[in-house]
């Protein structure tokens, strides 16, 4: 992009938790989209990185990333520098007491660290800096907030699941009262936000999208197993950490209910820990059925996908409110042309129609599941139907390219700009490799 193509464009500091994280490809990838769209940007991270590995999307990444001082106290004289130099910006004072009204509601440590997290970033950020944008309504969001008010700069966020619904509706509302745009993931939670919003448009929809380019064009011929040849299993992929959230003790104890004269093979890929779900699987009688692959590249989880005859995950809210919200991996197991079967909580019916492209059940009922397993198991035909089905749903509504677009005008890329947008289309195609089991 020129320089005079930037006149208008937003030099955007885009502050998320942690940076990379295997677990929020979905960022990475529109982090890339924005990298290739030509507009400025450097990342703020709130924590160092934990996983011992990155994916190749990362390796694409080459903006700038600054890291906050995690704990304020392992790093007493940058907060200070940071600190003296916040409190002569214009818009401190402003900060500060919308600060000391949420403290008083939220008397955490984690909201002093916020503070001083914003102190460091309004103090950092380089002048060229015209925008800040959080990824998450919770943490990140309550850093951006502030020191976007310390530079008196105009801030925006995109809200996703766990950041929505964990979260309280007092510090939501003030937050969105004071950004001026946010994007979220899903219908149900555009649904919520603008129930809570001064001014509901301020809230949109903007799915997360696939990059169609990563996955194989042509649906794999799959062998029409009934799960009658011990030899042969139908084999259930399930893609997710091991989380409550993801159900997978439910999904087990739905297995273990399975009648004895079908033959299946389960498939999990994804990080966490593990050992008290090995523990049920062996409890249950069921762990010979059963292989436990870890986390694995992009590469790997479309490959899975590929072999597998049916997808499965047990989404369920937690009660802390903790929940999914339209989990990447069922839009790419559905790319790849599988049929799913998953629960009817938060946005998992915007993309899964019951008997259209999968199975809908309810939440935290393993017999529902168990009798649906049944079902798809003995039908190679409807799960054929289904996974086709399936992919052509998310071919038409959610490519990651339309949201790009979207979130590109919303940073100030203007749409005749048809060079820029030719370049990111182009070049993250590119992209090899993301990691599993984000969402």
């Amino acid at each position: 992009m020129t320089s005079a193509n930037l006149a208008g464009v937003d030099h955007i500091a885009i502050v998320v938790k942690g940076y990379p994280r295997l677990s929020e490809t979905f960022i990475a990838q529109e982090i890339l989209g924005i990298q290739q769209a030509g507009i400025p940007y450097r990342i703020v991270s709130l924590r160092h990185p934990t996983d011992k590995k990155r994916h190749p999307i990362h390796q694409r990444i080459t903006g700038a990333v600054d890291y906050l001082p995690e704990y304020l106290h392992n790093a007493p004289m940058r907060v200070v520098a940071g600190w003296w130099k916040a409190r002569k910006m214009p818009g401190y004072a402003a900060a500060i007491a919308a600060w000391k009204r949420d403290f008083r509601r939220d008397t955490t440590r984690n909201r002093i660290r916020r503070l001083g997290q914003a102190m460091v970033m309004a103090a950092e950020l380089p002048a060229d800096v015209t925008r800040i944008y959080a990824h998450f309504l919770h943490t990140p969001a309550s850093v951006a907030r502030y020191g976007a008010m310390m530079r008196q700069l105009p801030w925006c966020c995109s809200a996703h699941a766990k950041d929505i619904y964990t979260s309280p509706d007092w510090d939501m509302r003030e937050k969105l009262a004071d950004m001026d745009w946010l994007v979220t993931c899903t219908r149900a939670n555009v649904d919520h936000l603008r129930a809570l919003a001064d001014n509901p448009e301020k809230v949109n929809l903007l799915y997360h999208g696939l990059d169609f380019s990563r996955f194989p064009e042509q649906l794999p011929t799959r062998p029409m197993r009934t799960g009658n040849d011990a030899a042969d299993p139908v084999i259930i992929l399930s893609v997710g950490r091991l989380v409550g959230k993801k159900g997978y003790d439910d999904l087990l104890k739905a297995l273990a209910k399975l009648p004895k004269d079908l033959h299946w093979r389960f498939v999990h890929i994804g990080g966490g820990n593990g050992a008290k779900y090995l523990a049920l699987a062996e409890e249950l009688g069921i762990a010979k059925n059963c292989d436990w692959r870890g986390p694995r590249d992009q590469a790997e989880v479309i490959a899975a996908c590929q072999n597998a005859d049916l997808f499965v995950l047990a989404s369920r809210i937690e009660k802390d409110g903790d929940r999914d919200g339209l989990p990447n991996v069922l839009m790419e197991a559905q790319l790849c042309g599988l049929a799913a079967i998953s629960t009817n909580i938060s946005a998992i019916p915007e993309l899964i129609e019951d008997g259209v492209n999968g199975r809908l059940v309810p939440e935290r009922n393993p017999d529902i599941l168990s009798v649906a397993l049944a079902e798809m198991i003995a039908d190679p035909e409807s799960r054929t139907k289904m996974g086709t089905a399936g992919n052509e749903i998310v071919r038409r509504d959610f490519s990651f390219h339309a949201g790009m677009r979207e979130l590109g005008h919303r940073f100030g890329l203007a749409d005749d700009d048809q060079e820029t947008t030719a370049v990111y289309n182009r070049d993250i195609t590119r992209v090899a490799g993301s990691a599993s089991g984000a969402e």
